[in-house]
């Protein structure tokens, strides 16, 4: 064989060797700025969006600032939004083809994991008053105690009235939390498996220890007490939170995390790290190609289910409004099948402190960019959608042409466990769908972790996504 030079030995790696890149080594000085600024809105909308009310109302105010309306229109660059029931929100701007030739989707959740109150939440005991709660999605209980927490939500009235719900989020609002054992006396009772050491009926919220004010002999007096006080402020007696939906969530901001401010820790940042990039790259689209969508879709953490879910019709009212719009008689049914999405969710990223279940060739690095992840599910590629070559050429193509720094991995070691996106409920449509998103430290955590620059090149993602040209017959 030829001895090869080092040149030529640098010619054929760089030709051949597949290296991943650092998104903070691939930018210039102004593409720095321009990620400095989208992870300050980005942490604002995180601190503003810790339901999946909240997020709603907030993806609608934004994109009515953007001049997208309720009302029908035509034309390409039209832009129109849906909501529905409140947790479910949709985004569109006509494009320069026919609906008929197919969308370009991309969904993400705004629902995360949370504790949910109870129907009959508040109670007393030796003169503390708790309310009861119902853990939403996959936690870690341990994770939820001791920890400042926040309660958001409604109250909808038997007249019909809806009361908005906030409770420890302002400078002056108190906080709420959950007890935890103390250690000199915990060596027993938790001395178990760390998912069974507090257990889910444990997971109560003190929320008071006076009672009522010269009422001391009522019965209940500490329970009369907050009564009173949600009274007072809300209007609300017990029996209205049988017609309730209030959530805990961890109290505080968003804030930068490291000396270098490299990361961005947060709760609620599976999915609304991608909910936000998303909603910023439909913001900024003006007239794409094919006819672009976001969907904000509620209920991902428990399986999608529900009329706000992924599951639901809603897509298909959507497409049947754009069809409306664009004057054609064609089929929505015909259209989603012509169509491309992005299954847009987070995805684990590698924590060197757990090399045991990662495979580091093959899944996600902080600071990385993107993460296209091909097939989600688990044991078997069970319950994922697995995306085909030449989509995923299709999508190369594009982040190319973006300028975006992307990265390809699954999630965690094959038999180590796995997870799964919506991806599959767009590919029962006939749609052309694959996962891409943020990867994120302690996910499901109350104070997950994301890298600036994996934040970013989301969004550049899919800006590029909604800019490429190209019809459906090429994939």
């Amino acid at each position: 064989m030829k001895k090869r030079s080092k040149k030529e030995i640098k010619e054929l790696q760089d030709k051949l060797l597949y290296k991943r890149r650092h998104t903070f080594s691939q930018m210039k000085r102004s593409e720095l700025k321009a990620l400095e600024r989208y992870c300050r809105e980005y942490m604002e909308f995180l601190d503003h969006a810790k339901t999946e009310r909240l997020a709603a109302a907030e993806i609608v105010k934004a994109a009515e600032r953007h001049g997208f309306s309720r009302s029908p229109g035509t034309g390409a660059g039209t832009r129109r939004w849906w909501e529905f029931r409140g947790k479910f929100v949709a985004l569109a701007v006509m494009g320069q083809r026919p609906v008929t030739d197919g969308v370009r989707i991309i969904v993400s959740h705004i629902d995360a994991p949370r504790l949910d109150l109870k129907i009959n939440p508040l109670y007393e005991e030796m003169d503390m008053a708790y309310m009861k709660t119902h853990y939403y999605g996959g936690i870690k209980k341990f994770q939820w105690v001791t920890r400042p927490l926040a309660l958001h939500g409604v109250v909808v009235k038997d007249d019909g009235r809806t009361v908005p719900i906030s409770i420890g989020e302002e400078q002056d609002d108190p906080v709420l939390v959950i007890n935890d054992l103390l250690p000199h006396l915990a060596q027993r009772v938790q001395d178990k498996k760390l998912r069974e050491a507090i257990p889910a009926e444990k997971l109560n919220i003190l929320v008071g220890g006076i009672p009522l004010p010269r009422g001391e002999e009522a019965e209940k007096a500490v329970k009369l007490h907050i009564l009173e006080i949600l009274n007072r402020k809300f209007g609300i007696t017990e029996r209205d939170f049988v017609s309730a939906e209030i959530e805990a969530v961890p109290a505080g901001r968003a804030r930068e995390v490291g000396l270098d401010r490299a990361f961005v820790g947060g709760y609620g940042q599976d999915d609304r790290s991608c909910a936000f990039a998303s909603l910023k790259a439909i913001l900024n689209t003006k007239t794409p190609p094919h006819t672009s969508i976001c969907l904000f879709v509620d209920k991902e953490e428990i399986g999608s289910d529900g009329n706000t879910g992924a599951k639901s019709l809603f897509l298909h009212l959507v497409m049947e409004d754009l069809l409306d719009m664009d004057g054609s008689s064609g089929s929505a049914a015909r259209s989603l099948a012509r169509s491309l999405a992005i299954s847009a969710d987070v995805t684990s990223a590698v924590d060197p402190d757990y090399m045991e279940v990662h495979e580091k060739n093959n899944n996600a690095w902080c600071g990385y960019g993107v993460n296209l992840t091909k097939y989600t599910g688990a044991r078997g590629k069970y319950s994922a959608n697995d995306a085909h070559a030449e989509y995923l050429g299709f999508i190369r193509r594009a982040w190319s042409r973006g300028g975006v720094v992307w990265q390809a991995g699954t999630m965690g070691r094959v038999d180590e466990g796995g997870g799964g996106t919506v991806a599959k409920y767009l590919a029962q449509h006939g749609i052309n769908v694959v996962d891409a998103g943020t990867p994120l430290l302690s996910m499901h955590a109350p104070f997950e972790i994301a890298h600036k620059g994996d934040l970013f090149m989301t969004y550049r993602g899919y800006a590029a996504f909604f800019a490429e040209e190209g019809s459906h017959e090429d994939h």
